[in-house]
Formats: structure tokens, C-alpha cells, sequence
């Protein structure tokens, strides 16, 4: 890929990059190959992300510098899944991950792997969990463009490292306002807002010096 700026031509080769700055301000910016003609490279740090099976809840937001190759992250990703489940009601474990192509030949112990390279070896069932595979697209893509992965403006190694987590976070916010709103709880969340209004009525009028109280008159 060549381009040009300010007169200098910019020439990126594969051999060329590993140990190469492309940012002066940020030194930890990597070049990572997409392998699609629209956008065939980023700059940035490589981001894993895990959602659960049904609802596309992310239980899972973590940043790997140094551009791994895919497979070598798998570990340490459903590691950081069951860490943040823990304190849920029951502890679940992660027991099945469905990955692409990138992660096959990887094995994790007590996690049974699911890619489409096995799938002349998968049962119905393991090959009705491959089609859900495709759902953690639509995921990224919202990550990317209402939570504000795609641009990362904390500074640094730690800001790398904690983008992602802040990003996946305020998806979640947005996934269960949006559950609470198909389940029908307007009416229980309005009635909390007036009873915290009144609260603070009730509060502020016991603060109010007497003769200034509400309904008193001079």
C-alpha cells in the first residue's frame, strides 16, 4: 500500500511492519492487516471482544498489544469472560466459544472450540451455534460507531487497555435500556423518578424555614 503526504511517499510493506513507528504521538500504534480490499489495514491495538450466545450481551472487552496472531488470544480472552462473570448468580463459565477461521487449531481446556473448518465433524446443534458466529459483527460495528471504539483518545498503554472496556460498557448501558424498554417497565421506571422526585420535595420543605414551607402563606 503507498500513499503520499506532504510530498513524501509513504511505502508499507509486509516486511516492513514489525519495529516501525507509525504515529510519533503514540508509539504503541500498530498496523493491522484486515485481509479486505475496502480497508485492507488499521493502525491502532488489536481488541478482542465476547458476547454471550443470546442477547449479544458482552461479557468481554480486551486489548492485545503487539498485533497476536489470533489463535494465541482465545486464552486470555475467555479468562477475562469468566473473571467478569464471577460475582453473577451461579458463576457461569465460559464451556463453548464460536470463533472464525483465525482461531482454528487452538485448543482451551474444558472449552469446546467451534469454527467452520470442523464443520463436517459438528452435530445440528453445533452447527445451529456456528450461524451465531456472524452476530458479534453487527456488535463491533456498533462498538465502532456509537460507542466510540473506532477512535481512541486516552493516552498510552493504560488508555489502550482501558478503551475498550469503557466502550463495551456503555454498550451494555444501551443493551439494558433497551431490554427494559421491550419488557415493557416504563411505567416502573417513571414511578421511581417521581417518588425520587417527591423525596427530594419532601427533603428540601423540611429544610425550609417555618413560614416557608409549602403551602404556607405570609
Amino acid at each position: 500500500m503507498t500513499g503520499t503526504r506532504g510530498g513524501l511517499q509513504v511505502v508499507i510493506s509486509g516486511r516492513f511492519l514489525r519495529n516501525t513507528h507509525y504515529a510519533l504521538h503514540a508509539p504503541e500504534v500498530e498496523c493491522i492487516g484486515k485481509g479486505k480490499a475496502p480497508q485492507p489495514y488499521e493502525f491502532g491495538v488489536k481488541v478482542g471482544i465476547a458476547t454471550t450466545e443470546r442477547g449479544n450481551l458482552i461479557v468481554g472487552a480486551r486489548a492485545f498489544p503487539g498485533n497476536p496472531y489470533d489463535g494465541h488470544t482465545l486464552a486470555e480472552q475467555i479468562e477475562q469472560a469468566t473473571i467478569l462473570m464471577q460475582n453473577v448468580k451461579g458463576a457461569p463459565k465460559p464451556h463453548t466459544a464460536i470463533v472464525d477461521l483465525g482461531y482454528r487449531g487452538v485448543e482451551v481446556p474444558g472449552v469446546e472450540i467451534i469454527h467452520r473448518d470442523r464443520i463436517k465433524s459438528l452435530d445440528a446443534k453445533a452447527r445451529r451455534l456456528l450461524k451465531r458466529r456472524q452476530a458479534v459483527e453487527p456488535v463491533i460495528g456498533h462498538l465502532k460507531d456509537d460507542c466510540g471504539l473506532r477512535r481512541n483518545w486516552l493516552k498510552g498503554s493504560e488508555g489502550d487497555v482501558l478503551h475498550p472496556v469503557l466502550c463495551a460498557a456503555g454498550y451494555n448501558l444501551r443493551w439494558l435500556m433497551r431490554a427494559v424498554v421491550s419488557l415493557g417497565l416504563k411505567a416502573l421506571i417513571a414511578l421511581c423518578v417521581l417518588l425520587g422526585m417527591l423525596r427530594r420535595v419532601v427533603s428540601n420543605e423540611g429544610a425550609w424555614p417555618p413560614g416557608r414551607r409549602l403551602g404556607a402563606e405570609d
